[in-house]
């Protein structure tokens, strides 16, 4: 009878020392862990940022670097294609990302963004709410809106007398060589599409062979095919008509008033470029805070300011310089939208796009 006492004991004394090792282990994980987040949330030393060219304020980067003190690395891409092929080797090592619409679902789809943690991110609130929960990216787990508009075309009126309306002016033989035009397969596309009355998502590979012949038709036209550099074509007169971006052409008309912007009446694409963290950034509460810094309705409308881009930041409104939030091809009204459509991810199409662009461009 002792000796089953003295076994009832002993057997609770070793499920009391079981008990206690297990707690030690999980506070000491819990501790861990612990420790970890607390590093996660504490800025690096620098941030590796990847924009397009002329597309942020002129002094957001070293404000941003003066508030926070660290270094920022900028570099620049001209096409969402080069930015997802520098992504897709893995070894990139940005921190923050600014692909369009289309382009944040295919990264999504290819696993190359990281969550963004909002709750590091209040700022987040000001976005006006027709810009959240699109459909490439439902309840903006991996994107934050960052800026949106238009491609159209940019027209130098003291070279080109007549009313440009529509998208017949790119293939007028009487401005060859004066004509650029944007180098990337979905954008560049956009043009034909629209003028054979085409979606610029079609698949069909008639439409798209049709688009590829007058796109081909307008090559011997084209000055270069530039997604960055026909800025300064436009502004040096090399230049007098620039299929481009919104904000491109308006940051030429900025310095010269004989730029004007036009939306063709057939339509266009309506785009936003969003920011986004790589899923292998390797300063990803640094980018958050960033995220969060271009946010503040002030900053966020000293880059639309500078870059004149419209801001999806509804708080920044009230800091936008009122002769931009006025301008219709910079706000264009719901009527001038109903004949533009978003890019969207073409799926499997994308191949034909790619080759079809490599055609034109090679012809």
């Amino acid at each position: 009878m002792n000796f089953g006492i003295k076994s009832n004991i002993s057997k609770l004394i070793a499920k009391k020392t079981i008990y206690l090792g297990i707690s030690f282990l999980l506070l000491l994980f819990i501790a861990i862990t612990g420790c970890s987040k607390k590093e996660e949330r504490k800025l690096s030393r620098e941030l590796n940022v990847y924009n397009w060219s002329y597309y942020i304020g002129e002094t957001t980067i070293k404000d941003f670097e003066k508030e926070f003190d660290l270094k920022v690395n900028y570099d620049n891409y001209s096409s969402n294609e080069e930015l997802f092929a520098k992504l897709q080797t893995g070894i990139a090592g940005y921190d923050v990302i600014f692909p369009s619409d289309y382009m944040v679902k295919i990264m999504i789809d290819q696993k190359l963004l990281a969550d963004i943690n909002i709750e590091n991110i209040p700022n987040y609130r000001n976005i006006d709410r027709k810009f959240i929960n699109l459909p490439f990216d439902p309840g903006n787990k991996y994107s934050i809106p960052y800026q949106w508009g238009t491609t159209g075309i940019g027209i130098n009126i003291s070279e080109i007398s007549e009313n440009v309306t529509n998208w017949d002016i790119l293939w007028n033989e009487k401005y060859k060589g004066r004509i650029t035009m944007l180098n990337d397969m979905r954008f560049g596309l956009v043009p034909a599409l629209k003028k054979l009355g085409y979606s610029v998502n079609t698949i069909n590979s008639t439409q798209l062979e049709e688009a590829k012949q007058l796109m081909t038709k307008q090559k011997v036209l084209v000055k270069a095919y530039s997604s960055d550099t026909y800025i300064d074509m436009l502004k040096s007169g090399d230049a007098w008509i620039s299929y481009g971006y919104s904000g491109d052409i308006y940051q030429v008309a900025n310095n010269n008033q004989d730029v004007i912007y036009v939306i063709p009446q057939e339509g266009t694409n309506v785009w936003i470029d969003n920011v986004c963290i790589p899923i292998n950034a390797p300063h990803k509460y640094t980018a958050e805070v960033f995220i969060n810094y271009i946010l503040e309705p002030k900053v966020s409308a000293g880059i639309s300011n500078f870059t004149s881009y419209s801001s999806p930041n509804r708080e920044a409104r009230k800091y936008i310089k009122p002769e931009i939030l006025n301008d219709p091809g910079i706000y264009p009204s719901e009527e001038v939208l109903e004949k533009c459509e978003f890019l969207q991810d073409v799926g499997e199409a994308t191949k034909l796009y790619d080759r079809i662009w490599a055609e034109i461009k090679s012809k």
